[in-house]
């Protein structure tokens, strides 16, 4: 290949293995003497060519009880990671946080398990922020998936969660509602603060005023949606509710469970709008109006950021959401507030 390309096999190896700057005259020269003889190019000598390991390390959080993988969030941006990382020639490895101790993510590049990394479920606390500085003095790639730092500049694929959150209480606003509850997640996540901030500002826009009695935290589960039912029951009963906005399905299903055992029933007495259109949202009983997430592209866009050499330097993402309507928030609010 090398006589053919006239060049030495030296540079026909850094051709081949993407190492060093060449010349776009001599790497077209080997490319097409390649091609001429049909090479197809040993994946793992790439690898040991470059000294890289050929994974990309998925970072994944320690949720106690909860199978991560059989959960909407989690396997669609792990199907999207995946994906993106097979096209481009990438193994997945899985890692699972310590439960015990802080993150030690630059461990991972030191001891070459992984060429990048992409960390889901990072949250906004001091071993966090410690551990993902780190990474970034010193040098070793790695993406954020649904959890910002803005101030840091970290890598970051995100959805448009300000947004998402706006539209569904707008959409709640504009069908007559104005007793309008929240359920959110921990203030930890940058995504629980976008929605908040999507939730006020549908709220100043419709001359809503914020009552602190109608916010409430979960965590993200659906149990937590379920524990806060009878409080929200009751309000709903008084009258002090009659619409709610909980931050993801898992909370909304286990909030409209919760209220059918306390005589309220979601899309007749009280709306209540969830987020993320999980497989969940469509089989729930009344179906869940929800916020659309491309979790999947998500997923595949932090992958390519990462190890598409072609893209060029990458930078944070930031992709739109919808709103899906559906039967329970179908209830008339202005019925109800007369």
């Amino acid at each position: 290949m090398a006589k053919l390309a006239g060049v030495s096999e030296a540079t026909v190896s850094r051709v081949l293995n993407g190492v060093g700057p060449i010349k776009e005259e001599t790497r077209r020269k080997v490319r097409e003497a390649a091609e001429r003889l049909g090479y197809v190019p040993s994946s793992i000598a790439r690898q040991f060519a470059k000294r890289k390991s050929g994974n990309i390390g998925v970072i994944l959080p320690f949720v106690p009880k909860v199978h991560l993988f059989s959960t909407y969030y989690f396997s669609e941006i792990l199907s999207g990671i995946g994906e993106a990382a097979g096209r481009l020639s990438y193994d997945l490895l899985l890692i699972f946080r310590d439960r015990n101790g802080p993150p030690d993510y630059a461990k991972l590049f030191r001891m070459r398990k992984i060429d990048a990394c992409i960390i889901l479920g990072a949250q906004n606390t001091p071993e966090e922020r410690e551990a993902l500085a780190e990474l970034h003095a010193e040098g070793f790639p790695f993406c954020l998936v649904n959890q910002r730092f803005d101030e840091e500049g970290y890598l970051s694929v995100d959805a448009d969660h300000r947004a998402g959150s706006y539209e569904a209480v707008r959409h709640l606003i504009v069908r007559g509602f104005r007793r309008i509850a929240m359920m959110n997640g921990p203030e930890t996540y940058s995504n629980s603060g976008d929605r908040y901030a999507g939730y006020v500002k549908a709220h100043l826009e419709g001359g809503l005023e914020i009552d602190r009695e109608r916010l409430f935290i979960g965590n993200y589960s659906s149990k937590s949606g379920y524990a806060a039912s009878p409080s929200i029951a009751e309000q709903v009963k008084l009258g002090r509710i009659d619409a709610v906005f909980a931050a993801n399905d898992r909370m909304a299903i286990g909030l409209v469970n919760g209220l059918r055992e306390h005589g309220v029933e979601a899309g007749c007495d009280v709306a209540v709008v969830g987020y993320d259109d999980s497989d969940g949202s469509r089989i729930v009983h009344p179906r869940l109006t929800t916020v659309s997430v491309p979790f999947y592209e998500m997923g595949q866009k932090a992958a390519e950021l990462l190890l598409d050499e072609e893209a060029g330097r990458p930078e944070s993402a930031v992709l739109p959401v919808s709103l899906v309507i559906r039967d329970s928030s179908c209830t008339s609010g202005s019925i109800n507030n007369k």
